[in-house]
């Protein structure tokens, strides 16, 4: 069994470690928090070893009650590998021990891509990370993209992908994010960073990407134009985007016209947290003109890159094959809506 270390229990590590648990080939070796709060407990009430990130505040947890394992570095050093689930910029700062102890490491997207040897993507670039020892799971924007750019640019071509990104505010947790009651331009320049990230996984890519920030803590919306190489119908991109797993097309009969119904779907379909881990096409939006591929797909911030975090495992540690892992992932996490 893949003994797996979480560096961060959070919003995606906690995610993760679920994932993880229903792998047959994986185990949660135990998670690490910096501080006790309400996702310290509930890793203890799993069953996961729980771990001190910060060795200074290691006695807190005694103090609210929560037994620990250890260190994070007792964590880092009997693991396999460490998915770093930490904020943006702590990923770069743990490095230095992932090193030390010779062990894996997979990154979030909020890390610079020169942290790592590759970038990552399931079904964009797979072999990529096989056998690197630092690798970077794009962002789930960047996610959401590639899943889209990857079978389009196998069967037909891309020539140029424009996409505007209206973002969440914040997740529904982030009681510090805004804004608040406005819309705004982010940034204000062109392109967003989402556009350069892409081409990480893709770089002979075409890409411009424009940024926005609204109100909302559900999902992300993608207005995406894609130029391809050649004419194609529209129904017949409906087809190929029907044989990928991570692509729900939403049909019209659903009568799911936003992303609220869409994560109150997620909800009743008995999803664990209402997550929604693959990328959400409005079927009827799927439209051609001449060259022209046009969409409107949603994204959720909170999960989409939770697969891609299981198969980014298996990559580093040769352990499976991308049609291989992604079919197991898709299978225990009960990918496809």
């Amino acid at each position: 069994m893949i003994q797996v270390a979480i560096n961060g229990y959070g919003t995606i590590g906690k995610r993760v470690a679920d994932a993880v648990r229903e792998q047959p080939d994986m185990e949660v070796r135990g998670v690490a928090k910096t501080r006790p709060n309400f996702e310290s407990e509930t890793a203890v009430d799993k069953g996961f070893p729980l771990y001190a990130a910060v060795e200074e505040r290691a006695d807190q947890f005694e103090e609210a009650g929560l037994e620990i394992a250890g260190p994070v570095e007792d964590l880092v050093d009997a693991a396999d590998v460490v998915v770093d689930a930490t904020p943006s910029g702590i990923g770069a700062e743990n490095k230095s021990m992932y090193e030390e102890y010779d062990t894996p490491a997979l990154y979030q997207g909020g890390e610079d891509a020169d942290l790592v040897d590759t970038s990552f993507n399931a079904r964009s670039n797979f072999e990529d990370a096989t056998g690197a020892d630092h690798v970077r799971v794009v962002s789930c924007n960047t996610t959401g993209l590639s899943r889209v750019i990857a079978p389009l640019r196998e069967a037909y071509g891309v020539e140029k992908v424009r996409a505007t990104l209206v973002r969440r505010g914040g997740d529904p947790g982030q009681t510090s994010r805004g804004p608040i009651n406005d819309i705004l331009p982010n940034p204000v320049t062109i392109p967003s960073h989402h556009g350069p990230d892409v081409e990480t996984i893709f770089d002979d890519l075409d890409i411009d990407t424009l940024g926005m920030k609204v109100p909302a803590t559900l999902m992300h919306m993608h207005s995406l134009n894609v130029t391809l190489e050649e004419e194609v119908d529209a129904a017949e991109v409906r087809d190929l985007f029907a044989e990928e797993s991570r692509l729900f097309q939403i049909p019209e009969r659903m009568d799911i016209d936003g992303s609220g119904k869409l994560k109150e779907y997620a909800l009743d379909a008995g999803r664990p947290r209402g997550d929604v881990w693959e990328n959400c096409i409005w079927e009827e939006s799927v439209s051609t003109v001449g060259n022209d591929l046009y969409l409107f797909q949603g994204i959720h911030q909170e999960s989409d890159v939770v697969p891609e975090n299981v198969d980014a495992i298996r990559a580093v540690l040769g352990e499976a094959d991308a049609e291989e892992s992604i079919q197991t992932t898709d299978e225990t996490m009960g990918i496809g809506l």
